[in-house]
C-alpha cells in the first residue's frame, strides 16, 4: 500500500439533519449557492450568492456535503 491509498480526509465539520446559519459565497457551475463551514465545501440548491440564510445538511460526502434552504 502507498502512501496515496492510505490518506484518509478528516471528519466532515458537519452532520446531516444539522441546520447551520450560512452566507452564501459562490455559485457553482450548475447554479447551486456554495457556502463553507470551517473551510469544508457545502452546496445549496436554490440560493444566491450573497444571500445569508438557514440550511439543513441532507448528504455528507468525504469532501463536500449536499444541503437545503429552510
Amino acid at each position: 500500500m502507498d502512501n496515496y491509498e492510505r490518506f484518509q480526509f478528516p471528519p466532515a465539520p458537519v452532520k446531516a439533519g444539522e441546520e447551520y446559519d450560512v452566507e452564501i459565497l459562490d455559485t457553482s457551475r450548475r447554479g447551486d449557492g456554495v457556502c463553507k463551514i470551517d473551510k469544508f465545501t457545502i452546496f445549496v440548491p436554490g440560493t444566491s450568492k450573497g444571500e445569508k440564510c438557514r440550511i439543513k445538511i441532507n448528504e455528507v460526502k468525504r469532501t463536500f456535503a449536499i444541503g437545503e434552504k429552510i
